[in-house]
């Protein structure tokens, strides 16, 4: 009987080992399920403390993070069946607060730009944390590191024990690791979910804003007498910077037919630069440009009065416009122009078959209030065509870094007009040589417009 009592013992003591055991494998399971499971971080935090109590067999335990200012802050404290509590959660606040008010001075001290290290930090806590807890009581912590550009070290994970006789040993040194890794990757995930609502909403609101924009461009291009016309604007991210309109000079005119044969205002322009801000100063353009066509004036005061109203904002905000402005009068087939540094569109002439720059002196708008710009028109004939067109086009690349050019473009214009193309036809016809010069690139670089006017024949 007394010879079976050390193998019962032993039995005992393996069955109880096998049981705690089971326990932490448990309690680690249901971490792992909460770190999937749970959307709300702090949920989780609430967990942690009292999970590493239990795998540890602490008495207390505390979860401390750290900000990305530098300070820190008592997140969450479990405490199992200790009188010692409120001392330690005393000793945790003071400390943290006692941490803040260092960094707040040294920041002072040395310049707002001075920052304090992980590791500085976690001494300096642990520090503080020896000074004010009871005596009697030890401690112990592991760092709670989120790997981003690198280990950055979060938050502090500690146990407490006044019990004499507990132990500190590997086995609860590893499992508080595990609980710390674990709180690591709740962190990591919860700021990769708040970036990637981020982006939705930042999509979300480009969305909206490339949605505002295709709405302010023309749906379809006017119906202008004698004119065949076709429009497209290919933008290069969903908000682009690339502009252009038709805007009708009516002068109180109400019958469509009246708008149709009276004069027209034909636009286009580009925003240095693309994606919100571009399109949002296209969108000023656009309407400032309409009120000041509606007044009557000459393409050329057109667009002096254009500058002098835009330059304060476009300087503020380091951005310019290039504009090329026409009015069309399709009773006398005159088309009047002044250009603010945007490429000059090209005329195609049918009667002869050479293409020609339609160009006058002017500075971007934006760039100087005191800008003159000069103005100068030309009388198109039936079968004649312009092209207008941004540096999309021109700027085009192919692999071997060549750009597609005005001249080619000049090529294109004619031989597509020398077969009998209508508006709509050239225009498919630019974009599929444009496309076909960049094609192996896969990419588009810059928004791409194009503007297609064509004399008809005389009937």
């Amino acid at each position: 009987m007394t010879s079976s009592s050390p193998v019962i013992a032993l039995k005992e003591m393996v069955s109880r080992l096998q049981r705690e055991n089971s326990k932490i494998q448990e309690l680690l399971a249901s971490l792992s399920f909460a770190l999937r499971s749970f959307n709300n971080l702090n949920q989780f935090f609430e967990l942690i403390p009292l999970i590493t109590c239990r795998v540890t067999e602490a008495e207390a335990a505390a979860l401390v993070l750290f900000r990305a200012d530098g300070q820190a802050r008592l997140e969450q404290l479990h405490c199992h069946a200790s009188d010692q509590c409120p001392n330690i959660r005393a000793a945790l606040e003071t400390a943290t607060r006692t941490l803040a008010n260092s960094v707040a001075m040294a920041a002072i001290d040395a310049g707002s730009d001075r920052e304090f290290s992980r590791p500085r930090l976690e001494q300096l806590l642990d520090q503080q944390l020896r000074e004010r807890l009871p005596q009697g009581i030890q401690f112990y912590g592991t760092a709670i590191l989120v790997k981003d550009s690198g280990l950055t070290e979060r938050g502090r994970l500690y146990v407490f024990s006044q019990q004499p006789e507990y132990e500190w040993n590997e086995t609860r040194q590893q499992l508080l690791q595990v609980i710390a890794d674990q709180t690591a990757v709740a962190i990591a995930n919860d700021e990769l979910a708040l970036k990637l609502r981020d982006r939705q909403r930042l999509d979300r609101e480009l969305e909206i804003g490339a949605e505002i924009q295709r709405r302010l461009l023309p749906h379809r291009c006017p119906k202008i007498h004698g004119l065949e016309l076709a429009a497209e604007c290919r933008t290069a991210s969903w908000v682009g910077g690339d502009y252009y309109d038709f805007i009708p000079i009516t002068y109180g005119l109400s019958d469509q037919q009246d708008i149709e044969q009276g004069r027209w205002g034909i636009a286009i322009g580009d925003v240095m630069g693309k994606g919100v801000p571009a399109g949002l100063i296209m969108t000023m353009t656009r309407g400032m440009l309409r009120a000041e066509a509606l007044n009557g004036h000459r393409p050329s005061r057109i667009l002096q009065h254009l500058n002098r109203a835009m330059q304060p904002d476009l300087e503020s905000s380091h951005r310019f416009v290039t504009l090329f402005y026409s009015e069309y009068n399709p009773q006398t087939r005159l088309l009047a122009y002044s250009n603010a540094a945007h490429l000059p569109p090209l005329l195609w002439r049918a009667e002869t078959g050479i293409v020609h720059r339609l160009d006058t002196y002017g500075m971007l708008i934006g760039l100087d209030a005191r800008s003159q710009y000069q103005e100068a028109e030309v009388r198109l004939q039936p079968g004649d065509t312009v092209v207008y067109y941004t540096d999309g086009i021109t700027e085009a690349d192919n692999p071997k870094g060549k750009r597609f050019e005005e001249e080619r473009l000049a090529a294109v214009i004619k031989e597509g007009c020398a077969k009998g193309l209508g508006a709509q036809a050239l225009l498919d016809y630019i974009f599929d040589a444009v496309e076909a010069f960049t094609a192996a690139n896969g990419r588009r670089s810059d928004d791409m417009t194009l503007v297609i006017l064509r004399v008809l024949d005389e009937t």
